[in-house]
């Protein structure tokens, strides 16, 4: 009984760290003073001040970066480098 237990202990715990695969948060970093949109659960330690997530897509986390006060706006080359990094690589 105690092996039934401990394999679906295990089988839970493997199964709820895939469930972040393919998500998205934003983090503020207090060194650089931006947010930043990551692919890990954050740890708020240090110069990360919050995370907010997670988000499905890419697209769904730069929308509630938009709507965080405590992010600034993207200058113009910001964008542009941002962009550019979602597209895959020839």
């Amino acid at each position: 009984m105690k092996r039934l237990i401990f394999a679906g202990c295990l089988l839970l715990a493997s199964g709820t760290a895939s469930l972040a695969d393919g998500m998205f948060w934003v983090v503020g970093n207090r060194a650089t003073g931006k947010c930043n949109i990551v692919t890990k659960n954050p740890v708020i330690y240090g110069d990360i001040w919050f995370g907010d997530g997670p988000y499905k897509s890419r697209a769904d986390a730069k929308i509630a970066r938009s709507g965080i006060r405590a992010c600034p706006a993207l200058t113009p080359d910001e964008q542009k480098e941002e962009d550019g990094a979602d597209k895959p690589a020839d």
